[in-house]
């Protein structure tokens, strides 16, 4: 990449951070002490088989706060990285979704979603499970975002989403969420990013605010808090922001990868960004963005590059002086450290990127802990997912509090490893995915086999412990889990391959996946069936319809039937972002309407189970209802399974399981 390519790295002026400024102003969030936890500090119900993930790391490394399932959701714990003596900090049956402890060690921030739902809150608590406050996100309707820490642990960076408001036509509020046919922001809309102090004695500072923005995340902040790192944009053109704290201007701007949303971070004199960009490529690498002394660009320089690999996750040493690098190599993990000691450029750092042996296929989290030492979140695809940690020089070691490799599933069922599974598509683009076979087969007997279509669609199948899986594995059905076109992992052009018209090709995909499965003569082409979740759940629906000779049954969770319908329902943020992936809702009506599972309903032949979160915002359940009314209509049998205190995700234990065993009996039950 050029360094003086404009269209990559572009300076601007600081009048619409003014006006955006003044838009947000009202919305600054109000700290909300809550009361202090009783009873058992620990959890009541203890699942054998438990997942710890999300892990950070107290300011000298010796201690973790992370989230874990052990007490049937995700909850904030803590302990030592080498005692199994750890501790719950929120006994709340809130799922909680990240965690953050603080650079001075005072305080631990995390977000929580209420009841399962989409609108999440950032709160915070003493690493002893006192002074637990609410920072954002309690007033009802708003959901708030973690961002970073300020280095020296003053304050924690917070993206409110306060919903937007429709009027009628005399200008009165009527209510209900705003829609992307209206074109103009009103005050309160959007987004807006606020540093917050944790003790609740300085009053918020707001960063930045985005009128009808699809993301925005505060990534980083300079050392001497004078610029702050940005991630805002749409799926597909997220694109990272410097903006100087002391009058909100902008100063530069430089696309990013989507996936995970920690894009980067300064050097310690603010001189050099390092960023995880796949500007004008087609993997994300390792990018070294000079800064001058106002924070505007310089020159852009790749410090670390693969070919055929993306740079997946990046963190910083708390020193800066080590880069943690994690490559997704077709959708394993590779970790390597690289040294910028003294770096201004990637022609300044010093020596080659060094290799870390690692226990489990991939990697989710990697995180500084201290002098010397890492935390790692992994899984992989015969253990739950859990914490390991490392000094210099030292393998790996799994912290006591995860779960066992033993544990993972019942004695008598092993774990299945996956094996990979490569084809070619109907207009001659290469895909793949994995593939899972139940444990006695024969080798060369054809099988029952349910085609799994992941989320997203930038999402990518990974070989990871899926106990769906494992449960449809044990009821004597094969299980294919491909990537069509649209996923992540295989370069920037695949994921783009699906857009506006692409996506015909993409549910044309499904079905190639499936034929190839049975000319393999892995399964038995008259008991195929589909299931995806998300958009996933959206290619079941349209597989159902598009192919209806194809599959004996189908599995459809949280997914769209009506892309029309959805974006009237879902947060106006997500349709923000989701209308660069599908289409635009009031321009590109007709696309999407022919896109709609719902416009060929007449064509379903076959039985159909629908699965829902009811408080799911993000695809609104009256997308399984509809379809399922519709199908019952014309006579098709169709079920639906309302899933109680849950979103868009399934994360209670005893939701996860109803969910596991009602598909598996299904898909049993259909594909004998």
């Amino acid at each position: 990449m050029a360094p003086d390519a404009r269209h990559q790295v572009t300076g601007r002026s600081a009048t619409s951070t003014a006006r955006a400024v003044t838009l947000g102003a009202a919305t600054a969030p109000v700290a909300v002490p809550l009361p202090e936890a009783v009873g058992p500090r620990d959890a009541v119900t203890r699942l054998r088989a438990h997942g710890c993930w999300y892990p950070s790391a107290s300011p000298d490394g010796t201690e973790a706060a992370f989230i874990c399932d052990r007490g049937g959701v995700p909850q904030l714990w803590a302990g030592p990285v080498h005692s199994d003596e750890v501790r719950l900090l929120d006994a709340s049956p809130d799922p909680v979704t990240e965690v953050s402890w603080s650079p001075d060690g005072r305080w631990i921030a995390y977000t929580a979603a209420p009841g399962g739902s989409e609108h999440s809150r950032v709160l915070c608590v003493r690493p002893d499970g006192t002074g637990r406050r609410i920072l954002a996100g309690a007033d009802p309707g708003t959901s708030a975002y973690l961002g970073c820490w300020a280095h020296d642990g003053s304050a924690v960076a917070v993206t409110v989403a306060v919903p937007a408001v429709r009027t009628s036509g005399d200008g009165s509020p009527d209510g209900t969420a705003t829609s992307l046919e209206e074109p103009a922001p009103r005050p309160g809309d959007g987004l807006s990013a606020y540093l917050l102090d944790p003790d609740a004695l300085a009053s918020p500072a707001l960063l930045a605010t985005e009128a009808d923005a699809a993301t925005l995340r505060v990534c980083d902040l300079s050392f001497d808090g004078t610029l702050a790192l940005l991630r805002r944009g749409p799926r597909g053109r997220r694109e990272a922001v410097v903006r100087r704290t002391a009058d909100s201007a902008t100063t530069c701007t430089m696309p990013v990868a989507d996936g995970d949303p920690w894009i980067g971070r300064f050097s310690h004199d603010g001189r050099t960004l390092w960023l995880r960009t796949d500007a004008d490529r087609e993997f994300a690498a390792l990018y070294a963005l000079e800064l001058d002394a106002d924070g505007a660009p310089r020159a852009a320089t790749p410090a670390a590059q693969r070919p055929g690999s993306g740079l997946e996750l990046l963190s910083m040493a708390h020193d800066g002086r080590t880069a943690v690098l994690v490559w997704n190599v077709q959708g394993a993990s590779e970790l390597e450290l690289l040294e910028t000691t003294a770096a201004r450029s990637a022609a300044d750092t010093t020596g080659p990127a060094r290799p870390v042996p690692l226990p489990h296929e991939v990697v989710t989290r990697a995180v500084p802990a201290g002098a010397g030492r890492l935390l790692l979140a992994l899984s992989g695809s015969r253990r739950r997912p859990g914490v390991w940690w490392a000094r210099e020089g030292v393998s790996l070691l799994r912290t006591p509090w995860s779960s066992r490799d033993e544990d993972a599933v019942p004695p008598d069922r092993p774990p299945v490893r996956p094996v990979p599974l490569h084809l070619t598509a109907r207009d001659g683009l290469p895909l793949s995915g994995w593939y899972y076979r139940a444990p006695g087969r024969a080798p060369g007997e054809s099988a029952p086999c349910v085609i799994h279509l992941h989320g997203g669609p930038e999402e990518q199948e990974r070989p990871v412990f899926n106990p769906l899986y494992h449960e449809l594995l044990g009821r004597g059905l094969d299980v294919f889990a491909p990537d069509v076109r649209g996923s992540s992992g295989h370069g920037r052009s695949f994921v783009d391959a699906d857009l506006g018209t692409g996506r015909f090709a993409a549910l044309d995909d499904v079905a190639d996946c499936a034929a190839h499965t049975v000319t393999a003569g892995l399964a038995d082409p008259t008991r195929l069936a589909v299931m995806g979740r998300s958009y996933g759940g959206y290619l079941t629906f349209a597989s159902l319809v598009w192919h209806p000779d194809l599959f004996r049954t189908g599995v459809a969770v949280c997914g769209m039937s009506d892309l029309l319908t959805f974006f009237a329902g879902t947060e106006p943020w997500i349709a923000e972002s989701a209308a660069h992936k599908y289409g635009h809702p009031v321009h590109d009506r007709e696309l999407l309407r022919s896109l709609s599972p719902m416009t060929r309903i007449d064509a379903l032949r076959v039985p159909l189970l629908a699965v829902h979160g009811e408080h799911d915002t993000n695809v609104p359940p009256g997308e399984s209802e509809q379809f399922v009314r519709a199908a019952r209509e014309r006579g098709v049998p169709a079920e639906l399974l309302t899933l109680r205190d849950e979103g868009h995700d399934f994360l209670r234990a005893d939701n996860r399981r109803l969910f596991r065993r009602t598909a598996a009996d299904w898909m049993q039950r259909h594909l004998g």
